[in-house]
């Protein structure tokens, strides 16, 4: 999809690039997992994919690059961290506790992420399409990681608060899946 995107504004743009940039919106799967030792992914952190999803993020971050790198398209990366927001896990989550459905949660739990408002990551993305350096990568992150279980449970214990029930009524609703193959922890 990616590499049709670029192929796409190489020929309408033919080479007139002034006041043009192709944004490409990544993901921080690219750098494979982090030790849990307090360091953070930066833009000089080696690519390290370790599921289909993930290299195939890395090999479209690859080729915008090489399509700068080789016609001047002006391009600028960026690799953020989860999301959440209206359409996302925690919503979702909070209707499951609200109806008794089940809280499906990979493995033990134990997979950490970085929390980035959806609104949050938009502003950031419209800052640098704006302010940002062609052919420049940008991280995009939150600086609010928890393990994947920690959140499950604190939605679990502020919804049933807020619905009247009692403390940790609905953990029950806790259903551990088998982990994805390749998942990052």
């Amino acid at each position: 999809g990616t590499l049709s995107l670029l192929q796409a504004a190489k020929e309408q743009w033919n080479g007139n690039w002034e006041g043009k940039r192709f944004y490409h919106i990544s993901t921080d799967e690219v750098y494979g997992a982090l030790q849990f030792d307090g360091t953070l992914f930066t833009e000089e952190t080696r690519y390290d994919p370790h599921s289909p999803y993930s290299a195939a993020k890395a090999s479209s971050d690859h080729f915008v690059r090489a399509y700068h790198d080789t016609y001047g398209l002006p391009t600028i990366v960026t690799n953020c961290s989860n999301n959440y927001g209206p359409e996302k896990l925690i919503p979702l989550f909070i209707n499951n506790i609200r109806h008794g459905r089940p809280l499906p949660v990979y493995g033990k739990g134990e997979n950490v992420r970085d929390w980035l408002y959806v609104e949050d990551h938009a502003r950031a993305i419209d800052l640098i399409f704006h302010k940002g350096r062609i052919a420049e990568t940008y991280n995009i992150g939150g600086f609010n990681e928890w393990k994947n279980i920690d959140i499950v449970r604190l939605l679990i214990k502020t919804t049933d608060r807020l619905l009247g029930r009692k403390e940790d009524e609905d953990l029950s609703l806790i259903t551990h899946v088998a982990d994805r193959k390749g998942h990052d922890l």
